[in-house]
């Protein structure tokens, strides 16, 4: 099949969540049929990293996007005036728009594969350009649930109610846009839930949806080995994104000082581009965004996943049981997963508990080690892309038949 992959980030390299997703279910996709890619670029992206993904793309083609607060003021205001959700705003960018009409018009593609909730309105674009064309929704996440419970655990009250309003517009917008796609795809259950729970059609059966969850490459020989037992703690994730800002300031300001209470010489590193300026501390490395983890990880105790929002699967649970790091979650920092609590994984959603299980995992080395084999054992059984990801001929075989999963 001819297929248009729609990405709101250039899938590579694998260094968030969401290019980890889109890098491996194109790669699968390109292995039986041509693939054409129209991604956004940011000036962060390098000739070399399109380059890398044009050899399994039939064409690559790029738009460029700047983020910018004065716009951000603007799309929020024209969110207020048209109830349009302020995250699907700031991703219509005209050219994007024209270059989709120019392909559909000039190419003949069979499906558009749409690679997260903001691309989809492009996708539908296409479908006004080409009726004939079968859409798909690739759902990394349940959108609507990140500023809900942002919302929930937001102190400053104009903050809360932002987020409260997004969430509300989110909802609306998500549940009628998932039901313009001949098929969706969520990586989990919780968020096929959450959306369809909302649509009075739910229970349509013509809009099939099938669950395929976000899969990485095992490692081979890059697991890290757990000779280092200094007591460092790390925390790895993009803080422009504000459930990981959120969380880990809420870790350094209850969690992290009983910590040190009970572990006086625990440290923790914060890695990750756009950190707030009050992550500084005592006892705590802010990098900034790093290109390579190893010494880092090199030195890791144990890997702290402190979110209380977020939706889809956090892929950083992944890249931690890859390295065969023992890891430390909330509850919903661990959504989506194959996780078994004290096997591969120790979960606690207070602050109290969620110290008392680091401080469990620094100092007991045999319970460290039994959590990370068991987690990169889960990788390789459950989350092995070569395997998991033939789900998606199924999706593209009854997408293109008109049939039902």
């Amino acid at each position: 099949m001819r297929i248009l992959f729609l990405s709101q980030v250039l899938p590579y390299p694998l260094d968030a969540g969401p290019k980890i997703r889109s890098y491996y279910v194109l790669r699968h996709l390109a292995q039986q049929h041509e693939v054409t890619l129209l991604t956004f670029v940011r000036d962060t992206d390098r000739p070399e990293d399109i380059e890398h993904l044009a050899q399994f793309c039939h064409r690559i083609h790029t738009i460029f996007m700047q983020r910018h607060h004065l716009n951000d003021i603007r799309f929020l205001m024209q969110s207020m005036v048209t109830g349009q959700p302020f995250l699907i705003l700031r991703d219509q960018v005209k050219a994007m728009t024209a270059k989709v009409q120019a392909l559909v018009r000039e190419e003949s593609f069979d499906v558009v594969h749409a690679d997260q909730l903001w691309m989809a309105q492009y996708a539908e674009i296409a479908k006004r350009a080409c009726t004939d064309l079968k859409l798909i929704l690739d759902q990394h996440n349940a959108v609507h649930l990140i500023p809900q419970r942002l919302a929930d655990s937001e102190p400053n009250p104009v903050k809360r109610q932002f987020f409260k309003y997004e969430a509300s517009q989110l909802r609306r917008y998500e549940t009628a846009t998932c039901q313009q796609f001949d098929h969706v795809v969520w990586v989990t259950e919780e968020d096929r839930q959450a959306v369809t729970a909302l649509s009075v059609i739910a229970s349509d059966s013509s809009k099939p949806s099938t669950i395929i969850p976000i899969c990485v490459a095992p490692a081979q020989n890059e697991q890290i080995a757990s000779s280092h037992y200094r007591p460092h703690i790390i925390f790895l994730g993009g803080l422009h994104w504000p459930p990981n800002a959120q969380g880990i300031l809420w870790f350094k300001k209850e969690i992290f000082p009983l910590v040190r209470a009970e572990v006086p010489e625990a440290t923790l590193t914060v890695i990750g581009k756009n950190p707030p300026a009050e992550l500084r501390g005592d006892h705590i490395e802010v990098t900034g965004y790093v290109s390579n983890l190893m010494p880092f990880l090199a030195e890791t105790c144990v890997f702290i996943v402190p979110l209380r929002a977020g939706g889809g699967m956090r892929v950083k649970i992944l890249d931690a049981w890859n390295w065969g790091l023992p890891v430390v979650s909330t509850t919903v920092g661990a959504e989506g997963l194959q996780t078994q609590a004290g096997k591969n994984i120790l979960m606690a959603d207070t602050p109290q508990s969620f110290a008392t299980a680091v401080i469990r995992v620094l100092q007991d080395r045999s319970l460290a080690y039994r959590l990370s084999q068991c987690g990169y054992q889960t990788v390789t059984e459950q989350y092995d892309w070569h395997k998991t990801y033939t789900a998606w001929d199924d999706v593209y075989q009854t997408t293109a038949n008109g049939t039902q999963q």
